[in-house]
């Protein structure tokens, strides 16, 4: 996987400050782990963005593992304190949205562009999940997103200012997820999950606490 391709592609000019990590089965929650802590270190960070992104961005991280046929993934994240904007990448490549959503037969007829434009709907699985994180993903968009990229194969699907559309790319093999947040913009987390779990806690027991614990020692 050629990284600096990607940077170049996906993040502002100013690519000092773009962190990357290589993630696999062994050590995926110790990624995402120190990702969100070092982003909970930003204080001008709304926290509702925070527990909503500590769900989405598990579930994509899991995504690779589950649904690529790959052993490995990378991440990469810019966040710019200025522009108030985080940036975030996680690519694989592996077998593609379009090869693992078929494999469910309910979707075996799917073209690869509809493939993409399925794969952020409610519920929509090769059979091995549950269909909910790239759907959860968009409405975090929806709500405190600036661009949404999901490329693979020959075709990149973008959410941007409520509007989907997609469009023909250069070939990527295998899966590109990329997002751009809003960093200081209160949204209302449980939205992002459709009820269905409390982020909120879930963020605040992780993070919040052992960071006030860790203040105290």
């Amino acid at each position: 996987m050629n990284v600096s391709t990607l940077i170049k592609q996906y993040f502002a000019s100013d690519s000092d400050d773009v962190a990357i990590d290589v993630f696999d089965e062994k050590n995926i929650y110790d990624v995402y782990e120190r990702v969100i802590e070092t982003l909970s270190q930003h204080v001008n960070i709304e926290t509702t963005l925070l527990q909503a992104l500590n769900y989405c961005f598990y579930e994509i991280l899991d995504n690779v593992l589950t649904h690529s046929g790959k052993e490995l993934g990378t991440v990469i994240t810019q966040y710019s304190p200025q522009k108030h904007t985080l940036s975030m990448l996680v690519a694989d490549d592996g077998q593609g949205i379009h090869k693992s959503l078929t494999e469910n037969d309910k979707y075996a007829t799917l073209t690869e562009p509809e493939a993409l434009e399925m794969c952020i709907q409610d519920s929509v699985t090769d059979g091995k999940g549950m269909g909910f994180g790239l759907y959860s993903t968009s409405l975090l968009v929806r709500d405190a997103g600036l661009r949404f990229n999901i490329r693979s194969g020959d075709h990149t699907l973008q959410l941007q200012d409520g509007k989907t559309t997609i469009n023909a790319s250069d070939t990527w093999h295998g899966t590109i997820i990329y997002l751009k947040l809003q960093t200081d913009k209160e949204i209302n987390p449980s939205e992002v999950v459709a009820n269905r779990t409390n982020v909120a806690e879930q963020y605040n027991e992780t993070f919040l606490i052992d960071n006030e614990l860790k203040e105290l020692w």
